[in-house]
């Protein structure tokens, strides 16, 4: 792992001083301090990476992400006590969503108006306002670098009313900072209609191409920074998101109209909208392989005891995001994940001893059994793989011995899988590459049968018994009481997230086609699978549901959940699809994790966790109340 010296990013705001600025505020009334901000080259760049870029960067913390919290991959035990919330870091917000606690007094994930555990992103877009009226201040700036600062504040800018768009649909344009003396109706600006602000968000982006760099060169120093590619990428995401059921003409919302009457969907949805997304979508994949991008492979380091084939796939896959910065990324923030221990089993005698070894990141049933059989398709579709009997305890046999250990009492359901579902997911009886055991002839097993560590700490447990092993490399290790992390910076896309994005666009604008199959094949093959014609051919009691476009929409949807399980991006992917209430219509199942009696029979006994709690007003956020008192402009969002 390279040792980077990252640029400084993340000032020392607290939550209470976001809060004290509302959005769309006006210019900072300190001249003194601005000037001085923009005083020389140094002091400038400064500004731009300690505060334009500052709430990207905490954009990485998966808890404040509703793509990952409000998923449905990941839930926490809801008898965690309140002042003790993922054992003290407060970073429940978003799970509890799913609880049905959302409310437009003091809304969670609230980004509107910096609240609990939500980020003020009108903050951010006023830092960039600020920086782009200022930014030809300084007069020892090259040409170059002040063009290049000027297409990062604005692609930051579109970047933010994005994020904010996906939450709430239609919202107001901050195109510039207002000045101190403007007047209320400047001030309380109404929202746009949908359309529009995609437009403007896709014409900002547009602007800041010619100047960002197609690549970092400089990795020690700039590392994080937006490129061309990054840019390119999130247009395409930007455009597919804009496509999709959610905001193309979305008869849900089709009376939902700004304060003036204007409406704020379009009646009927534009099939064209897909077309020019996957137009965008090629852009950046070409511009990522002009830039060195391909799929990641794991190279075999030092302290490696024995390594399978099997082994080797596994740290592959869960290596493209775990290894940070590689070639796959197109797109990684500075930050270290930090919650590893909260994704880890006790894998060994030395994590029995640990103390606070959390494991509160618990994957439901329904996550795990969304991965595809070793045959590559649906576990309700193979035709040679027992899907009544799954939830029979067998014993692990030498076909899955790799993955699981060979002669443990397991759930069938855990056998005959494919190569991601054991890269992805932990559970009884699963085999354990790393932890201090690099030997997978003779690997760690998880036993969760034992159930937690409840003398240690009674709440440190996993609701499910299922962990999301992809979050966790294999150098991170219990020893010596304490728990060592391998740390890694997170990774916002990688390249499979972008093929398989085109895969999608090109079905919906013209339906199957052999380029479709083709951008899923190489994720697949990648995973060690066939081809999507030819493993439902072969295997799939619907053999011919690649060749519809309805068919192949259900594949390339349960494709990108598989291929990017954990990653943040499953939450954003159900809401414009339309699909989460229905994904979340079933209760969160697990086993009897805490198994009084220690004994294989007790624990597999299915447990529902809780019922989650999501409807058609969920799909996007509420305003905060106080926020439309404060602006009698803004119309709140739909059925809240």
């Amino acid at each position: 792992m390279r040792t980077l010296i990252k640029f400084f990013l993340l000032p020392c705001l607290t939550f209470s001083m976001l809060a004290c600025k509302k959005y769309l505020d006006v210019i900072p009334d300190d001249v003194a301090t601005l000037n001085s901000s923009f005083a020389n080259e140094n002091e400038a760049q400064a500004y731009l990476l300690g505060n334009c870029y500052a709430n990207l960067q905490r954009l990485s913390d998966v808890c404040r992400n509703a793509g990952f919290t409000t998923s449905g991959e990941v839930i926490i035990p809801t008898d965690l006590p309140s002042n003790q919330s993922l054992k003290g870091s407060g970073q429940d917000a978003g799970f509890n969503l799913l609880r049905g606690f959302q409310n437009v007094q003091n809304p969670l994930f609230n980004f509107w108006d910096a609240y609990n555990q939500g980020l003020n992103l009108w903050q951010s877009i006023r830092f960039c306002n600020t920086f782009l009226d200022n930014v030809n201040t300084p007069p020892d700036v090259t040409v170059t670098e002040r063009k290049r600062w000027i297409a990062e504040a604005k692609f930051l800018k579109a970047y933010y009313h994005y994020w904010l768009i996906r939450m709430y649909g239609p919202i107001p344009i901050a195109d510039v900072a207002l000045p101190v003396n403007a007047t209320t109706d400047q001030v309380r600006q109404k929202q746009l209609p949908v359309d529009s602000c995609f437009n403007y968000v896709v014409h900002l982006i547009d602007e800041a191409l010619p100047d960002l760099p197609p690549s970092i060169q400089n990795v020690i120093t700039e590392d994080g920074r937006i490129t061309a590619t990054i840019a390119l990428a999130v247009k395409a995401e930007v455009l597919a998101t804009e496509a999709s059921p959610l905001f193309n003409g979305n008869p849900d919302y089709s009376s939902f109209a700004n304060i003036d009457g204007t409406k704020l969907f379009s009646a009927a949805p534009d099939k064209a909208k897909w077309q020019k997304a996957a137009d965008a979508c090629k852009a950046a994949i070409d511009a990522a392989n002009a830039s060195g991008a391909a799929l990641y492979q794991f190279v075999a380091q030092s302290g490696i005891a024995h390594m399978t084939d099997s082994t080797k796939l596994l740290l592959t896959l869960q290596g493209a995001v775990t290894s940070s910065w590689n070639t796959e990324q197109l797109w990684t923030l500075n930050p270290y994940f930090g919650y590893q221990i909260q994704a880890s089993p006790r894998v060994n005698a030395l994590a029995t001893t640990v103390y606070n070894f959390f494991s509160n990141f618990s994957v439901p049933i329904g996550e795990s059994e969304l991965f595809y059989t070793n045959n590559g398709v649906p576990i309700n579709e193979d035709k040679t793989w027992d899907y009544p009997n799954r939830y029979k305890v067998v014993q692990g046999d030498d076909a899955n011995g790799h993955y699981v250990r060979k002669g443990y009492s397991t759930n069938k359901g855990n056998l005959n899988r494919e190569a991601r579902y054991y890269a992805d997911i932990a559970f009884d009886g699963s085999t354990w590459f790393g932890s201090s055991n690099t030997d997978d002839n003779n690997p760690d097993v998880i036993n969760a049968v034992n159930g937690p560590a409840a003398p240690l700490d009674p709440i440190a447990y996993n609701a499910t018994g299922y962990w999301a092993r992809k979050l966790v490399p294999y150098q991170t290790a219990s020893a010596n009481n304490s728990f060592q992390t391998f740390n890694y910076s997170w990774p916002f896309m990688r390249l499979p997230a972008l093929w398989l994005l085109y895969a999608e666009c090109l079905n919906e604008a013209n339906g199957p086609s052999a380029a479709v199959y083709t951008w899923v094949d190489q994720v697949r093959a990648r995973a060690g699978l066939p081809g999507i014609q030819a493993a439902w051919a072969q295997y799939s009691r619907t053999p011919n549901k690649p060749g519809t476009q309805d068919g192949l929409r259900q594949i390339i949807h349960q494709e990108r959940r598989i291929e990017l399980a954990f990653e943040g991006q499953a939450g954003w992917d159900l809401r414009r699809w339309k699909e989460l209430q229905n994904v979340l219509v079933n209760p969160f199942l697990g086993w009897n994790v805490m198994n009084e009696t220690k004994t294989t029979g007790q624990y597999y006994n299915l447990q529902t966790v809780y019922q989650p709690q999501f409807g058609l007003r969920d799909y996007l956020f509420p305003i905060q109340k106080a926020d439309m008192l404060y602006n009698p402009n803004l119309v709140q969002t739909p059925y809240w």
